[in-house]
């Protein structure tokens, strides 16, 4: 086992170790820090309707502060923060939490879901939200929100409306297998990087393009530095809000049902909200001059082959994570759209 891996697979026991020998008193107000890279998006707005859903319940005995744009630091540092305990909670897309604990991946599978409403359906089924609230709480860490987020789309500097036009490029992936195999399949170079460093990389040439969704490029004006987007459309993105354990059990058994409710509220209320958001962020992005290209039939349909086959290889490796995916698949099948 790497340096790396041993010390997260050590972290959670570590904040567990330290909740334990220094217990919040009852009487002080809890302050919840709520940690984002990103701004203006879905995972914002939930962060936003969440606290006020929060303070509904609980009033005065908990202080929301939301941090969003990585303020609290890069995406990793923010995982490590909530592993620790430094930082209560974090926003993100499933895939950078795979370093955490690799049945995360289960969710970036492509092809999975079919549409926003099928995401919706799957992940808020009243068991399997239960499932998924406690599936990692021997990380450390408990799922306090669960969201559809957005398609997977690639923007580039130059035109890329062909596969063969995406070969060589190196272009920034999520932090996943999920999304580095795919690509690599297709010929483009992955190359994980934080959101805050996509940017200049993009503009000095250190990439070429960016594999991300539509509401982040427009929400940071990428289109200041790339013009064209090709819809791979091969994923629906899905964000998770994680909370440390060992802080949330040391709080009082109605602040704990306060949290629960008011992340479970804040995901059906913000789902209209995201869905309208992706449409207007395409829209931003043709305003802005920029450009939306598709693939030829026929190659996406090879790609999609390709990448479904990639992705079923990848969650089957690990028992623990295959198990979770036949799971998933099973409920999936279940809440096709007819």
């Amino acid at each position: 086992m790497n340096r790396s891996l041993a010390s997260r697979l050590l972290i959670p026991a570590a904040a567990a170790f330290l909740a334990a020998a220094a217990p919040i008193p009852s009487s002080a107000q809890t302050v919840m820090k709520l940690a984002n890279a990103t701004i203006n998006d879905v995972q914002h707005e939930w962060q936003k309707v969440f606290a006020a859903e929060l303070d509904k319940r609980v009033g005065s005995k908990v202080k929301t502060e939301i941090y969003p744009a990585s303020q609290l630091g890069a995406i990793p540092r923010m995982v490590d923060g909530v592993l620790l305990g430094t930082i209560e909670s974090f926003i993100t897309p499933t895939s950078f939490l795979v370093p955490t604990d690799p049945r995360f991946q289960i969710y970036d599978v492509p092809g999975l879901f079919v549409s926003p409403e099928h995401v919706h359906a799957v992940i808020h089924d009243p068991a399997y939200r239960d499932r998924l609230e406690t599936m990692f709480l021997d990380r450390g860490i408990r799922v306090i929100g669960a969201i559809y987020n957005s398609p997977t789309v690639v923007l580039t500097k130059k035109p890329s409306a062909t596969i063969e036009s995406l070969k060589g490029l190196k272009v920034r992936t999520f932090a996943s297998p999920l999304q580095m195999e795919p690509m690599k399949a297709i010929g483009t170079i992955p190359v994980p990087l934080a959101l805050t460093e996509v940017i200049p990389q993009l503009q000095s040439g250190g990439i070429d393009g960016v594999l991300a969704g539509m509401p982040i490029l427009t929400a940071f004006k990428y289109y200041d530095s790339a013009k064209y987007v090709t819809d791979l459309n091969f994923a629906q993105i899905i964000s998770v809000d994680v909370v440390n354990e060992a802080w949330f059990k040391a709080q009082p058994k109605d602040v704990q049902d306060a949290i629960r409710a008011a992340g479970r509220d804040a995901e059906q209320k913000v789902f209209p909200w995201g869905v309208e958001n992706v449409k207007k962020s395409n829209a931003l992005w043709l305003e802005n001059k920029g450009e939306i290209l598709k693939l030829p039939a026929a190659e996406q349909d090879a790609m999609m082959k390709s990448f479904v086959a990639i992705g079923t290889k990848i969650v089957e490796q690990a028992p623990a994570v295959k198990a979770e995916f036949v799971t998933l698949q099973s409920l999936v099948a279940a809440k096709q759209p007819k």
